[in-house]
């Protein structure tokens, strides 16, 4: 799950990015409002913590901005401006729920939880590759019932595999999806955690799922159960 924080002090910025990232998201952090419409509209999100009171442009500004695009991904406004009618304000305005300064990073958790159990409804949390399973509320992977511990980005990385089964994943997707706004393409960094992933979910276990297609790029691919392949014989 990439989560983008838009936020000026950097203090909380990297208080809330720290938290986050040690709960296995990928975040980005843009400081001023011009910066994080910018990547809104350039960068696929699954979720947007955005405050109100921002340099160049406002919370607001950009929450209207990108509902006016039809922009459906979910965010959660983030200010010290807790009267009734700052919080009707940014509801109207488009945004999916409301959280005051100063907070407790467990309430923005069960936030943030709570709204991809919302999108759940639209985009599945349990996601499967044969016996391979990821559950994205419980942030538990398993294959054959046995549970993998991996690391946050080999999560990340796991997770978009799964949501593109069967399909091959190229290096710039990767990059664009389960690394920061920052990272650099032409490393080798997503070569050594897709060798490291492929340890944990292949190693000891059969079928081997995660494949390299040379010169293209990476391809999860989901077995065919023998029912399934019964009914399309």
């Amino acid at each position: 799950m990439r989560i983008l924080v838009v936020e000026d002090d950097a203090r909380i910025a990297s208080f809330i990015r720290r938290g986050l990232r040690e709960e296995q998201y990928t975040v980005d952090v843009a400081a001023d409002g011009d910066a994080g419409l910018f990547m809104a509209q350039t960068n696929d999100y699954d979720l947007i913590l955005l405050d109100v009171l921002l340099p160049k442009r406002s919370g607001l500004e950009v929450l209207r901005a990108l509902r006016a695009e039809k922009a459906g991904v979910p965010i959660l406004l983030l200010t010290a401006k807790d009267r009734v009618a700052d919080k009707v304000a940014g509801l109207d305005d488009g945004a999916d729920d409301y959280l005051a300064k100063p907070f407790a990073f467990d309430e923005l958790l069960a936030r943030v939880r709570a709204l991809q159990r919302r999108r759940g409804d639209m985009i599945p949390t349990v996601l499967r590759a044969g016996d391979l399973e990821l559950d994205a509320l419980r942030q538990r992977v398993t294959r054959k019932g046995r549970e993998l511990i991996l690391t946050g980005r080999e999560y990340a990385l796991l997770e978009f595999l799964l949501r593109h089964p069967n399909q091959v994943v190229t290096r710039t997707m990767l990059a664009e999806h389960v690394w920061e706004h920052d990272f650099d393409p032409f490393s080798n960094v997503i070569n050594v955690h897709v060798a490291r992933l492929r340890q944990k979910i292949d190693e000891g276990f059969s079928p081997k799922l995660l494949q390299t297609v040379r010169g293209k790029g990476y391809l999860l691919q989901a077995p065919v159960s023998s029912e399934r392949a019964r009914r399309t014989a």
